[in-house]
C-alpha cells in the first residue's frame, strides 16, 4: 500500500475507535454525614430470597391455597405465589416444607383423608411445575380433623378446604 493511503486508512480506524468508545463519567462520592461501624453481610446473589424473606415477602407470606368443593386442582389465583414458594425453594436449597392438606367436614373421613392428600399433591405439582425440588417438599393430609373454622355453613366450609405450606427448615 502506499503510505497516503495508509495514513488514511489507519486515521480512519482510529476516529472509528474512538467514536466508539463508551464515556463514562465519573461521580464524586457523596458524603452521607458521620460514617457509623458497618457489620459484614453474607454475599447473596442478587434476586435471591433469604430466610427472613419468608416473614417479610407479600408473595411468600401467602401459605393458604383454597380449592372448591370436592376438586383437587389448583385455582388461578394461587399460581403466581406458587411461583414464589418454587423460587424460594430452588434459592434455599436447605429449605423444606410440608403440605398440609384439608377437607371439609362433608363427607367420609377416609374420603376427606384422600381429598387433603391429593391437594397437597396438586401443590406439590404446581411447586415442581415451577422449578422448585420435590425433595424438599412432604405432604401431610389431616382431612377434615383440623378444621380452621367449626360452622356448618359454606363460608366456613370454604375456609376449611385448603393446603397449608408449612415450612420446617429455612
Amino acid at each position: 500500500m502506499k503510505t497516503p493511503t495508509r495514513v488514511l486508512l489507519t486515521a480512519l480506524l482510529c476516529m472509528a475507535a474512538v467514536a466508539c468508545t463508551k464515556k463514562v463519567k465519573e461521580e464524586a462520592p457523596v458524603d452521607t454525614g458521620p460514617s457509623s461501624p458497618t457489620t459484614t453481610q453474607p454475599a447473596t446473589t442478587a434476586g435471591a430470597y433469604g430466610p427472613e424473606d419468608l416473614d417479610t415477602d407479600a408473595c411468600l407470606r401467602q401459605r393458604v391455597v383454597y380449592f372448591d368443593l370436592d376438586q383437587e386442582a389448583l385455582r388461578p389465583e394461587f399460581q403466581a405465589a406458587m411461583a414464589c414458594h418454587a423460587k424460594y425453594l430452588r434459592d434455599r436449597p436447605s429449605a423444606r416444607l410440608t403440605l398440609e392438606g384439608h377437607a371439609d367436614e362433608r363427607g367420609s373421613r377416609d374420603y376427606n383423608l384422600g381429598l387433603g392428600e391429593r391437594r397437597g399433591n396438586a401443590v406439590s405439582s404446581a411447586l415442581q411445575a415451577n422449578g422448585g425440588n420435590g425433595s424438599q417438599v412432604s405432604v401431610t393430609s389431616y382431612g377434615e380433623e383440623r378444621p380452621t373454622c367449626t360452622a356448618s355453613n359454606e363460608d366456613c366450609w370454604a375456609k376449611n378446604r385448603r393446603a397449608e405450606i408449612v415450612y420446617t427448615a429455612r
